[in-house]
């Protein structure tokens, strides 16, 4: 009787791995970092002279609560500061992660602290990004995983001194909450009441990790102001990677993650160099950032690249085939590292109201590096972006996708608005995005 309970038992045990998922570290959540706050192109930004009023002292004696949306939700998670363009040691204590309730407010009980090495503070150099301890978050279940799709995870710090030069993501689109100077540590608080700022984008903060069945798979969206999402809505999700992402979702489940590394500005081929000392508004060119903002980031198979025409304006003037050479060079990078790189054609510019954009000889070259994403046989697949946007009677934007929808106004002619995202998300072959078509040229 013995040797069969024994029996029972093992064949138990065997049929409960069995059953088990293998479960890996995906990234759910990222903003690209630039820096130092406040170089950048932050949209619908309130007034923060009051919050920092020394950019160059940055955040001291007070505590940040930054709302962020993962696209996979899990039980285990772990997140990463960033003092990548900090020109100091940066401390940070009582880290906590949370679920949002609306506004500031948390959900009574969600909030959960996160260590560093078992440690509930970490000094972060200059230079320097740091992942914290695994956090469990036991609201999260398979069985309410799907009703969290949407929800805001609440990640709350607290900088005891002074942190100096901040490293920042400036065109959130999403509202986050920071407590006056020398206010002392909030972050445990799950009330709003002491979060009395609000800022609209993320400072510090660059990943989030969640544990995940070993077959999901991270696709990127890497580029500049039009996937970062400039004149779409306010805390709304419009990008086209939001609109991507939920196709995927419906098709496929959780078993797609769509990542947003687009920052607003950014280039492919410039500035030569960047530095907290040499900062530029569009943040470090696509070649100086592509370890940290995709090959750093856990389990990516897929990159989206859409970038292009801030290379061919006045504040860029790059020829098409410098752009081009460094395009190869970064999918040739990305290819050796096992990911596959999807084309996307860049948009018209032609009539913008912006004064670095809008002249014919940006829509010359912009024309010529189309041509050569649609036809070079470095990418495994192409998005064709320019065909969705384009009005083939002008050159310039579809007229219908012109007015911004962020801050209201006649928009520009080179940023779409949602309803031009939308249909930029909605062109999208999603089975070329998960690979499961093969591409024949």
């Amino acid at each position: 009787m013995r040797f069969l309970f024994t029996l029972l038992a093992l064949v138990t045990i065997n049929m409960q791995n069995a059953w088990a998922e293998p479960q890996k570290w995906v990234t759910s959540w990222t903003a690209s970092i630039q820096g130092p706050y406040p170089t950048g192109n932050p949209s619908a930004q309130p007034n923060m002279s009051v919050v920092f009023p020394t950019p160059a002292k940055g955040a001291s004696n007070q505590s940040f609560r930054m709302m962020v949306k993962p696209d996979l939700w899990s039980s285990q998670t772990r997140i990463r500061l960033s003092n990548a363009l900090g020109t100091q040691p940066v401390t940070f204590s009582d880290v906590y992660v949370g679920l949002q309730l609306g506004s500031a407010e948390l959900v009574a009980g969600s909030n959960r602290a996160a260590t560093f090495k078992g440690k509930n503070s970490v000094t972060v150099p200059p230079g320097e990004s740091v992942w914290s301890d695994s956090v469990n978050l036991p609201f999260v279940t398979k069985s309410n995983q799907k009703f969290l799709d949407g929800k805001k995870l609440a990640v709350s710090f607290y900088i005891p001194n002074s942190s100096g030069p901040m490293t920042w993501h400036a065109k959130a689109l999403t509202t986050s909450y920071i407590t006056p100077p020398e206010s002392g540590s909030q972050s445990k608080n799950e009330s709003e009441t002491a979060f009395s700022f609000t800022t609209a984008s993320w400072f510090f903060l660059d990943a989030i990790d969640m544990k995940a069945p070993a077959d999901t798979k991270v696709v990127v969206a890497f580029g500049d102001s039009i996937t970062d999402g400039t004149a779409s809505t306010m805390n709304g999700d419009d990008r086209w990677p939001d609109v991507l992402s939920r196709r995927l979702r419906h098709q496929y489940g959780n078993k797609i993650v769509v990542l947003n590394a687009g920052i607003g500005g950014n280039q492919i081929a410039g500035p030569a160099e960047y530095s907290p000392e040499k900062p530029f508004a569009g943040g470090p060119s696509s070649s100086m950032r592509l370890e940290r903002d995709v090959l750093s980031l856990s389990g990516v198979n897929t990159l989206i690249w859409l970038e292009g025409i801030n290379d061919f304006s006045k504040n860029g003037m790059a020829t098409p085939e410098k752009v081009i050479t460094q395009l190869t060079q970064g999918v040739k990078r990305l290819n050796e590292a096992g990911i596959r790189v999807i084309g996307a054609t860049v948009g018209s510019a032609l009539g913008s109201t912006s004064a670095a954009h809008g002249f014919p000889a940006q829509d010359e070259k912009r024309k010529t590096l189309n041509n050569f994403i649609r036809s070079s046989n470095i990418f495994a697949g192409v998005i064709d972006f320019d065909a969705v946007t384009l009005d083939v009677t002008t050159g310039q934007m579809r007229p219908e996708f012109v007015p911004d929808s962020t801050v209201g106004g006649a928009g520009d002619k080179l940023h779409p608005n949602r309803a031009g995202y939308h249909a930029m998300g909605n062109s999208i072959d999603l089975n070329l995005v998960a690979g499961k078509r093969q591409v024949n040229r």
